[in-house]
């Protein structure tokens, strides 16, 4: 047992969010850099370097410069194995992220410099409250021309109703910008700047009244960074770990991570402070991590990782005891047993198999279609784990067949892809007429290019004005379903799983329609469904 609890207290699983454009793929290369993964960072805009970021190995993200899909990444720094999930900021791809936050014991929020806090990370930071899931912020982008630090704090606290303390500050800003004072370990760091790709050395002072600091950063920039450290002690609360912890304190860290600045500082203070794999609620209790039996719950399916071969993989993330390759163990919604010849550990596109796998980590599990997002896997007791969310679409459109040679590629397609949870397939029950459904516009493009790149098949989409799906629960014996059935045979498709759905036109129709068929109850919610 003593493996196990080493190998859990050596664990960090973390999420990046934020709105796009932050950064947030960027801080994450920067990351897997200090960490020793890779040696040479890729930018995800510049086009002076012509490496890709690690982290976005789909076609379209590299060609669009932008996260659509959450990618996972594992290295080792400073004997600890950090899982980092790096998230789409896009919100037409949220919902990736809020089923991401699932799997997640701590997050890094990044707000950038210039922009301040925007819309999406709102949202996201919300998610994160309700969950009271431990945040770091880290405010990047320094080199450019940027608010005030302390304007930013304020924006921060207000916006995203958050207790900010910093542990850094910058020197400087934008064309001025120096370096970072490390406040969390109280020395000054001071940045070369054409070092951007590779970790350029820094220097470091030990106490602020260093005389030696006014040579190197200039009198009235050190008299300037003296008065804000005295402020930031004055006005902020002091670090407190257990605050941290329980989501009711948020550290603030800042940086530019193209640059370099301040990322080793954040990832330092990240390992001393951020959570271990924590326990998780289930339907019937807390399952706690050092239990000796395996459990895991899928949050993420991805298919065709590698199209060459078209595999489909499921997103694992271990939440109790040791995951053994090659070992049985029980899917609970199928009730049946499974076993794992080639597990996954995750580096970005790189997947190696691993023997065993521990609490907090992220195992890829090959799939031929047994899985479903929110499935539940254990050594053989029967739990459901809750919170995963799935929400009625917002955006609906006819999908059809562009090429009648290849209806087959285009219906395995779009059944693999909606098995991602990437989007909500219907079925006219009048027509059979297929119907896709997306949390964001965007996501149609998405769709129509893997199913050409990945799948060979080419569709086009029609528009359809429908305001939301509702899920049936209704006696479907029962005269009165039988009416609403007779009455609204245009509006009723069945999802994925064959459950009854009306798609209601407007809000006005769901009122009505709930009050004259009391009976029939509509969900908006995905999770409602029969015997689950």
């Amino acid at each position: 047992m003593s493996e196990l609890i080493k190998e859990i207290e050596r664990r960090k699983t973390f999420g990046i969010i934020s709105h796009p454009d932050a950064g947030k793929t960027t801080l994450t290369e920067k990351l897997l850099l200090f960490g020793g993964a890779i040696q040479e960072a890729g930018a995800v805009k510049s086009n002076k370097i012509k490496k890709g970021a690690t982290s976005d190995f789909m076609e379209i993200e590299r060609q669009r410069g932008i996260s659509v899909a959450t990618s996972v990444l594992a290295f080792e720094y400073r004997n600890h194995k950090i899982n980092i999930l790096d998230t789409p900021g896009h919100k037409d791809f949220a919902e990736d992220t809020y089923r991401t936050l699932t799997a997640v014991d701590s997050v890094i929020v990044v707000i950038d410099v210039a922009k301040g806090v925007e819309e999406q990370t709102e949202k996201l930071v919300q998610v994160c409250r309700m969950r009271n899931i431990p945040m770091l912020v880290f405010i990047n982008k320094l080199d450019r021309e940027g608010k005030d630090a302390f304007d930013l704090l304020d924006e921060v606290e207000q916006k995203l109703g958050l207790t900010v303390c910093p542990l850094s500050l910058p020197i400087g800003m934008g064309g001025d910008f120096q370096g970072i004072y490390n406040i969390w370990e109280n020395n000054i760091q001071l940045f070369l700047e054409e070092k951007k790709q590779k970790v350029g050395e820094a220097i470091k002072f030990d106490d602020i009244n260093d005389t030696t600091i006014d040579e190197v950063i200039g009198a009235k920039a050190a008299a300037t960074l003296r008065e804000e450290l005295e402020l930031v002690q004055s006005v902020y609360p002091k670090f407190n770990r257990e605050d941290y912890m329980k989501g009711d304190l948020q550290p603030v860290f800042f940086g530019s991570a193209l640059n370099n600045f301040g990322v080793r500082e954040l990832l330092d203070a990240f390992i001393d402070i951020a959570p271990k794999p924590q326990p998780k609620e289930s339907e019937t209790r807390l399952v706690k991590p050092e239990e000796k039996d395996f459990t895991g719950f899928v949050f993420k399916i991805h298919a065709n990782m590698d199209p060459k071969h078209r595999d489909r993989l499921a997103f694992v993330k271990i939440v109790s005891g040791t995951f053994k390759r090659n070992e049985n163990y029980l899917l609970v919604r199928e009730n049946k047993k499974m076993k794992f010849s080639s597990p996954n550990a995750f580096f970005a596109d790189k997947k190696e198999v691993v023997d065993e796998s521990f609490p907090g980590d992220i195992v890829g599990l090959h799939d031929t279609g047994n899985f479903r997002i929110g499935d539940t896997l254990t050594a053989g007791e029967k739990i459901n784990f809750k919170g995963i969310p799935s929400f009625s679409p917002e955006h609906f459109r006819y999908i059809n067949n562009d090429d009648p040679l290849k209806a087959k590629q285009l219906a395995k397609g779009i059944d693999q892809l909606m098995d991602e949870g990437v989007a909500q397939l219907f079925t006219l029950e009048m027509n059979n007429r297929k119907i896709i459904g997306t949390v964001g516009a965007l996501q149609y493009e998405v769709i129509q290019y893997r199913l050409e790149h990945e799948y060979g098949a080419k569709c086009t989409y029609e528009p359809l004005s429908i305001h939301k799906a509702c899920w049936i629960e209704a006696d479907e014996k029962s005269e009165e379903f039988k009416e609403f059935a007779r009455l609204k045979q245009r509006f009723m498709a069945r999802d994925k799983y064959g459950q009854l759905v009306f798609l209601a036109d407007s809000s006005f129709t769901i009122h009505m329609t709930q009050e004259k068929f009391p009976n029939v109850k509509l969900h908006f919610i995905s999770e409602f469904r029969k015997n689950q």
